[in-house]
């Protein structure tokens, strides 16, 4: 447990184990009983325990900025490679894309986090989940739309369960009952303090929903013609003619 501002919030301990055991419940609830491919499900559960630290990003320099800027700038362009073939970029161009984008996000996102943001600020909010959540089915681009459901999912899930141990945290069991802290209600919110963070997120929920649903028609409509080709491929195939005779 750690302090904010005199305020009892759970510690990175806390978050990053309740994520973990969450995204691991996740990944083997989906292999086991929606028969989703044991990689895909645990690039899942890594990413719902990575999010846990996300919501932390706004309370400065220390072990969740430092860990989840590495690893978002590490794995972002990883699971970008996909999309990095579909837009027709040679080996180098892929190289440099991913390069270009590792360091927008260990140094630019840094500096941004580090001198713009509040604690307790949107980032701990619902709108900021649901952003997580879209930047990484954009980022992560494959030929079946539910697996890119899936992992985006896990990236909401796992953001969720940091919002969640952070109010449990806010509430204190006393002799006479339980006692809710000043910071109830910080973490599950709908909005914050300031005008325009809460227009910024907004904006940014608006924008990457659009790009989203024309992105996730676009899978789909992709995914049907594939399936239609395959059926097609079937009904169509060669018999062998009732003569011909295997020995």
């Amino acid at each position: 447990m750690s302090l904010s501002g005199g305020i009892a919030v759970p510690g990175f301990q806390v978050h990053i184990t309740g994520s973990t055991i969450v995204g691991a419940g996740y990944a083997a609830a989906a292999w086991w009983i929606g028969d989703m491919p044991p990689m895909t499900c645990a690039l899942a559960g890594g990413l719902c325990a990575v999010a846990g630290m996300m919501p932390d990003l706004d309370s400065g320099p220390g072990i969740p900025l430092k860990e989840s800027v590495a690893f978002a700038a590490a794995v972002v362009p990883m699971m970008m490679l996909h999309r990095f073939h579909q837009m027709g970029l040679p080996m180098e161009g892929m190289i440099l894309a991913g390069a270009l984008i590792y360091l927008a996000i260990r140094f630019g996102m840094s500096w941004l986090l580090k001198n713009y943001s509040v604690h307790r600020g949107m980032f701990h909010s619902l709108p900021a989940a649901l952003i997580a959540g879209q930047v990484a089915f954009l980022a992560f681009s494959a030929e079946d739309p539910l697996r890119r459901y899936f992992i985006s999912s896990a990236v909401i899930l796992g953001f969720l369960t940091h919002l969640v141990l952070d109010e449990i945290w806010s509430v204190k069991l006393g002799l006479f009952g339980p006692k809710v802290k000043k910071s109830f209600g910080t973490a599950l919110k709908f909005y914050g303090t300031e005008a325009w963070s809460n227009l910024l997120s907004y904006v940014l929920v608006i924008v990457l929903g659009f790009l989203a649903s024309k992105d996730a028609s676009l899978t789909e409509r992709m995914h049907t013609m594939r399936q239609q080709v395959e059926q097609a491929s079937r009904q169509y195939a060669p018999t062998q003619a009732p003569w011909q005779y295997r020995r």
